[in-house]
């Protein structure tokens, strides 16, 4: 049960100009219960991925902090980035198991193999796969290593819509059957009502958080398109400026 607070004063990256920088992210506090599922809502270019990065502990040159309570030694993330990386001189089950910790049991990776519905290629390697395949492959990557918190990146961006719909259901169930905390990226306003307990919509660069919605859809009731919608409706009603950000 960890709690994560991050509060970013400043990510600024360097400019052809000497003098000169490009501040990416500017006071910028997000604190995740444990157990929370949370959408980062924003434009393209306003520093989502750079945000990950530096949770992930990728990225290490901006000032502030990000602090997880209870303290881990060696906190345990899962990354599920937009491109799902995958070795192509392995096969499923080797990408997969390469993450595990030494002497971890791989009864999780079968049962998550199975849930997926991957167990029939776990055998195979990457590039015989459909990319719905590899992202489900990389799913299972992030969660066999029992996260304290898993980052997605718009993992299930350039997917179809049956595709991508079929894929986040299997997330979620997942992450009901072991909750941990998750932090998503995301400009798709509808997957973000289906997934999250919390939106936090992120401002063009500099960015900061400037709306917080919780989303008050029974998980039961995301199921149906019409109720994601209806939501979705309510909000762009109360904060049209929600728009621009998409």
């Amino acid at each position: 049960m960890t709690r994560i607070e991050i509060d970013i004063h400043k990510k600024a990256f360097p400019t052809r100009r000497l003098s000169a920088e490009q501040i990416t992210i500017r006071n910028l506090r997000i604190d995740l219960a444990a157990d929370e599922f949370v959408c980062l809502v924003g434009p393209s270019g306003c520093g989502k991925t750079t945000l990950l990065n530096i949770v992930a502990g990728l990225d290490r040159d901006f000032e502030g902090v990000v602090r997880m309570e209870p303290a881990e030694a060696t906190p345990r993330i899962g990354y599920v980035f937009q491109n799902p990386r995958l070795l192509p001189w392995r096969t499923v089950r080797e990408n997969i198991e390469l993450g595990l910790a030494k002497g971890q049991s791989v009864e999780l990776v079968d049962l998550l193999l199975d849930t997926m519905g991957l167990g029939h290629v776990q055998g195979q390697y990457p590039q015989r796969l459909s990319l719905g395949m590899s992202r489900r492959v990389a799913l299972v990557r992030a969660f066999a290593i029992q996260p304290t918190l898993l980052l997605m990146d718009e993992p299930f961006v350039s997917l179809d819509a049956p595709t991508a719909r079929r894929i986040r259901q299997l997330l979620v169930q997942v992450w009901l059957e072991r909750p941990h905390t998750v932090l998503f990226v995301t400009h798709d306003l509808r997957e973000a009502i289906a997934l999250a307990d919390r939106l936090l919509f992120l401002s063009h660069s500099p960015t900061a958080v400037i709306h917080e919605i919780r989303v008050s859809i029974p998980r039961p009731e995301r199921e149906h398109e019409s109720s994601v919608e209806a939501f979705r409706k309510h909000i762009l009603s109360e904060y049209p400026t929600i728009r621009s950000l998409l």
